[in-house]
């Protein structure tokens, strides 16, 4: 298998009538997925070179999904402007993807004006109607190769400029053939989608689904603001698969959400994105006992996730959650400062990656690239790309990776080295607390924290688990921690709050 559209036509085949992506206006069977999708991708081909960018003006719909495969067949890639997105960070991206063009549909006309977008706009709508030219995407794709780019997914980057993660079919394909089969993940399942489409939790739902011919149901953002919704939701539409932010499951758990109703149907739930706090997994886990828990690992980079860990028992606050072992065909490994390999149980070093699953680089972007995709430094005898992560993590005594810090989150404190993340895991040790998050500011440490406990217990708590010189300096209690859209926690928020 060369491209992701093999996946769909094979669930077309399979399961022709059959829902593919379902949201709360409309949903589409797989044959008709199908049929629109060619319709773009004809339409796409009059105006758009192969293997160029797809630019997509549009928020998380089923007619969404239809432009996304449509540029597929197009033999383009596709990449999604979030219509909510400040008008100079869509510029930015779309002056690096070099596009003159958006694809958008009327639903959304308001936002486009809002923008402000003075170049060629194409109708999702008028796309729809075009005839079918079987015999021009046949041509394009007999030119295919699975190193063609699928999609390029937009981060921050420490310019400023927003940073292209371009990742192509063979990747893809390599993961969720591996991620379907270790989950078993099947044609009976029914995912509940939480991560937006230009995030790349949301190709796991995306392409599990495709690939086995499951069944996507597209949750609106803003139910997860309001659990008896998300929760009617899952439960209605019988839901049995969650591939979730960190933060999306503790909006549930922190508002006890599960006193109103438990959707017994979910026999998976896999989470990333951040450490998940014990308290939050353990409510879960005591909701539903029959469900299988996975803690999943790895950056927009490497194709979703390079590490995973399926929980087997229940943890004690304080204790650490593994990151697991790696994937199969991926090769995780820890580097020293000195770019030397670490081995040693409880030594902490960089995640690096390698394998099949890298995405292609940032695009148009040489100069970034060649900072993140490095040659392995402990092979000197071929070409073996790696990815630094920026993330530090050690191995436990079971031989399980476990997740540190991020480089960033590393700090030098009153002479000592510092992980933030040990503080934090400190903090979810206390049962008071809901969720915490420290930062180093103006070199002072500060603890941002949801519960009720003051300052003076949390201070003596600590003292019980960590050393004098990791206790935080301050201390700013909150309703609720800022999430950024993409389900984390939003530490730049976080810097704005008033401290006290």
């Amino acid at each position: 298998m060369k491209n992701v559209l093999e996946y769909l036509e094979r669930s077309g085949a399979l399961y022709p009538d059959k829902i593919s992506f379902a949201d709360t206006d409309k949903q589409i069977t797989y044959s008709e997925l199908i049929a629109r999708a060619r319709s773009i991708g004809t339409a796409l081909t009059y105006s758009v070179g192969r293997g160029k960018p797809v630019p997509v003006f549009m928020g998380k719909s089923v007619d969404t999904i239809c432009v996304f495969f449509g540029a597929v067949y197009a033999g383009c890639f596709y990449t999604l402007l979030d219509t909510k997105q400040p008008k100079m960070r869509l510029l930015d991206i779309l002056r690096t993807l070099e596009a003159d063009f958006i694809v958008t549909s009327h639903t959304y006309d308001d936002d486009l004006a809002a923008f402000g977008y003075g170049g060629t706009v194409l109708y999702a709508e008028d796309l729809m109607e075009a005839q079918e030219n079987s015999t021009l995407l046949g041509m394009i794709r007999k030119l295919s190769l699975d190193i063609d780019p699928l999609y390029c997914n937009f981060t921050s980057g420490s310019t400023g400029t927003p940073k292209g993660v371009l990742v192509g079919h063979r990747s893809v394909i390599d993961f969720i053939d591996v991620f379907t089969e270790l989950f078993n993940i099947t044609d009976r399942d029914v995912i509940g989608n939480q991560a937006p489409f230009d995030f790349d939790v949301s190709v796991k739902d995306i392409y599990s689904a495709i690939a086995v011919g499951a069944t996507v149901h597209i949750i609106p953002t803003a139910y997860f603001s309001i659990p008896t919704q998300l929760l009617d939701f899952l439960c209605d539409r019988h839901v049995t698969t969650l591939i979730w932010a960190v933060s999306a499951m503790c909006i549930i758990s922190q508002l006890h959400g599960f006193d109103y109703r438990t959707p017994t149907e979910i026999k998976k739930v896999m989470f990333s994105g951040e450490v998940m706090p014990i308290r939050h997994l353990t409510e879960w886990q005591n909701a539903l006992p029959e469900t299988t828990f996975v803690n999943l690992y790895g950056p927009t980079e490497i194709t979703c996730n390079c590490t995973y860990y399926v929980i087997d028992r229940k943890y004690e606050r304080g204790e650490s959650l593994p990151s697991g072992i790696p994937f199969p065909n991926e090769k995780v490994f820890l580097l020293d400062e000195n770019n030397q390999l670490v081995t040693e149980t409880g030594k902490t070093g960089e995640i690096c990656v390698s394998g099949t699953a890298l995405a292609l680089g940032y695009y148009n972007a040489p100069e970034q690239t060649a900072k993140a995709f490095v040659q392995n430094p402990l092979n000197n005898k071929y070409i073996e790309l790696i990815y630094r992560t920026g993330d530090l993590a050690y191995i436990n005594e079971e031989g399980l990776f476990c997740f540190a810090s991020r480089k960033d989150f590393q700090i030098k404190h009153m002479g000592h080295r510092i992980e933030l993340g040990e503080i934090d895991q400190a903090l979810d040790s206390i049962d008071e607390i809901e969720r915490a998050v420290c930062t180093f500011e103006n070199n002072k440490i500060i603890a941002y924290y949801v519960g009720s406990i003051d300052k003076k217990e949390i201070v003596r708590r600590l003292g019980e688990r960590i050393p004098k010189y990791m206790i935080p300096n301050r201390f700013v209690q909150m309703d609720s921690l800022p999430l950024t859209k993409n389900g984390k926690i939003d530490r730049k928020a976080l810097a704005a709050v008033k401290k006290r």
